[in-house]
């Protein structure tokens, strides 16, 4: 439904770097990225608000750029901040919208009722747009998107400034929209992206840095914590975690109770360490309080793929620079 090749995207500096991902039918796909990674930038070019400056975008395999009318008359577009005409009744503003998306007469009625309960604002279909709150706002804003029913939903930030509350609403909206639409969501809280979405897409400093289902993302790049405390001395204990292979930990230290032992680590990504640490713990004849494994978060990841690979870099320059620093 959406296809992206080697998209760029150049104002004053370059915001997208030659990225390219799809979206299949019925997919719910995440856009993560820090504040300037490229996002909105990539939004709008999908949408038809920017042209690229290189590369092609499709959208229901209409070009963006060739055939853009028809590539818009496949999208439903919720930007961040949403535009309405206050003055206006919800129920007004909407089928004024429909209207200029190019719904027959005939089919208004039904196409705004539609999309007021896919969005559940038909408790504010009397009320002026400007009277409602933030979080009705959002949804009027995601009827909109909807008035016309494109089989592609994009949706840029839609629970900014929302309280928790709110929130959850527009979450419980788009989990509920995912049977009928392809979306593209982006949104800067992590746990709702999560929550929503079968795969996400990592972008960063305009090139994408990630492409799959956020649990193997995070499993494969940051791996399980490792927490053991065990009956015995801590060099014990350090010998027997040491030699467990996929699984790098740190000095045992005594625990807090007396004769006990603790032990930190971190599996390598992609790997279960468990099993054989259990095996070499139950073979030194050690007896284990607690073996216990967590589960890396997306924020810990995400912080990977945009700080951490920045510190990387900004190290791997350094190495470089060094040499002639000291000549």
């Amino acid at each position: 439904m959406i296809r992206v090749s080697e998209l760029t995207k150049r104002f004053d500096k370059l915001a997208v770097d030659r990225i390219s991902f799809e979206v299949a039918r019925g997919e719910v796909v995440g856009f993560l990225g820090p504040n300037g990674a490229g996002k909105t930038t990539t939004i709008r070019v999908l949408t038809g608000y920017h042209p690229a400056t290189s590369g092609k975008a499709w959208i229901a395999g209409h070009d963006v750029e060739q055939a853009s009318l028809q590539a818009r008359q496949q999208i439903g577009y919720l930007p961040e901040n949403v535009p309405i005409y206050p003055e206006l009744r919800v129920v007004e503003f909407l089928r004024y919208r429909a209207a200029l998306k190019g719904v027959p007469a005939k089919q208004r009625r039904l196409a705004v009722d539609r999309a007021m309960q896919k969005a559940d604002i038909q408790d504010v279909a009397r009320k002026l747009v400007g009277n409602v709150s933030r979080g009705y706002r959002q949804r009027v804003g995601l009827a909109d998107a909807l008035v016309a029913n494109p089989p592609i939903l994009i949706l840029d930030e839609p629970t900014s400034g929302l309280d928790p509350n709110q929130r959850r609403r527009i979450k419980q909206v788009v989990r509920d929209l995912a049977a009928e639409h392809t979306i593209l969501f982006s949104s800067h809280i992590l746990g709702e992206v999560q929550d929503v979405s079968s795969r996400i897409l990592v972008i960063h400093r305009g090139t994408l840095r990630a492409d799959g289902p956020p649990d193997e993302l995070v499993l494969r790049a940051v791996g399980r914590s490792v927490h053991v405390t065990a009956r015995c001395t801590p060099g014990q204990l350090d010998e027997v975690v040491r030699g467990t292979p996929g699984l790098r930990s740190e000095a045992a230290e005594p625990a807090k109770q007396d004769g006990y032992a603790t032990c930190q680590g971190t599996a390598e990504p992609g790997a279960d360490p468990t099993q054989a640490l259990g095996d070499r713990l139950l073979a030194a004849g050690i007896a284990v309080r607690e073996l216990r494994v967590s589960v890396p978060t997306l924020e810990e990841y995400f912080t990977l793929m945009t700080e951490g690979s920045d510190r990387h870099e900004e190290a791997a320059l350094a190495a470089v620079a060094a040499p002639e620093v000291h000549s």
